[in-house]
């Protein structure tokens, strides 16, 4: 039985990534009802959203004592939105908290090899929450 048919018996729901030129996966998911692109970041601990982005996916935040650091960038300010939804592909999660922060350095490295930008990354806390697997071989992200 191969890894895909084993996790859809299992309850898995599945969604396809696409692999950037970056070598980065990314998905297309939905804020609070608003589709996005998002690089799918196990290494990112949280999901964040980029600031400019506040008011496209309907986010309520307030002020963060929290920095950011990854990509090359460090001691980013950053706010949070508690109580999102998010739904990648069939799979859903609600009361979700989301980082916010000036995603402009991750979407000009992007941009500078020819991938297109994103609204956001999918982090450790969302895959973590979705049990989540990621299948190399046939570019499948399996939540449940």
């Amino acid at each position: 039985m191969s890894l895909p048919s084993y996790l859809l018996k299992k309850g898995y729901q599945k969604k396809k990534l696409t692999l950037t030129k970056t070598s980065h996966f990314k998905t297309s998911a939905k804020i609070n009802g608003i589709k996005g692109s998002f690089i799918v970041d196990t290494g990112a601990s949280n999901t964040c959203i980029d600031i400019n982005l506040i008011e496209y996916f309907n986010l309520i935040s307030e002020e963060s004592d929290t920095k950011a650091a990854g990509a090359g960038a460090t001691d980013m300010v950053t706010q949070v939105s508690k109580k999102n939804t998010i739904k990648i592909g069939k799979w859903k999660s609600k009361k979700n908290s989301l980082v916010i922060f000036d995603l402009s350095h991750v979407n000009e490295a992007l941009t500078n090899h020819g991938a297109k930008p994103v609204h956001g990354i999918i982090g450790a806390d969302i895959l973590k929450k979705g049990k989540a697997v990621i299948d190399y071989n046939t570019k499948l992200l399996f939540l449940k």
